[in-house]
C-alpha cells in the first residue's frame, strides 16, 4: 500500500469545506481540463468525501473510520480536516466490507487484505525480474 500524500482538494467536496472559499491554485477550476484529466486517471487522488465513499460502498461512515483506526486505509485530509478517499482506498474498503459480510472479524479482514497486497506486490516484482532475466539467458 502506498503512503499517504499531502491532502489536495477533491472532486467531491463536503458542504462546509474551507477550500471551497479559498482555492488560490485553482485546483477546482473546471476549465483546467488537462489537470482534471490527470486527477481522474490517478488511482491515488483523494477525490471522495467520507459521505460519498460510504454511500458508494453501502457502508456507514463509522465503518470507514474503523478502517482508518485499524490503519488499513489512511485517508488523506483536506485543509479543513475532512477525510478524502482515493479509488484505490475504496477498492480496499470494499474488499474489507466483503470479508466482514462473510463473517470475518475486522482485524482478521485487515490482515488478510494486507497479506493479499503483499503477495500481489511480490508477484509483480517476480514477473519483472523474470522479464529482465529472460533476454540475458537467451543471449548466453
Amino acid at each position: 500500500m502506498k503512503a499517504p500524500e499531502p491532502a489536495r482538494a477533491g472532486d467531491q467536496q463536503d458542504r462546509h469545506d474551507p477550500q471551497d472559499e479559498n482555492d488560490p491554485q485553482g485546483e477546482n477550476d473546471p476549465q483546467d481540463a488537462g489537470g482534471l484529466q490527470d486527477k481522474f486517471d490517478d488511482e491515488d487522488y483523494p477525490a471522495y468525501s467520507m459521505g460519498r465513499a460510504a454511500e458508494m460502498l453501502g457502508v456507514t461512515p463509522a465503518f470507514l473510520r474503523s478502517l482508518d483506526t485499524a490503519r488499513l486505509i489512511v485517508p488523506q485530509r483536506s485543509a479543513g480536516g475532512h477525510r478524502r478517499y482515493s479509488r484505490y482506498q475504496l477498492r480496499v474498503a470494499r474488499r474489507a466490507r466483503d470479508l466482514v459480510d462473510q463473517g470475518t472479524a475486522l482485524d482478521a479482514a485487515c490482515r488478510i487484505i494486507i497479506l493479499e497486497d503483499q503477495l500481489a506486490e511480490a508477484q509483480r516484482i517476480n514477473a519483472r525480474l523474470r522479464q529482465e532475466r529472460a533476454p540475458r539467458q537467451n543471449s548466453e
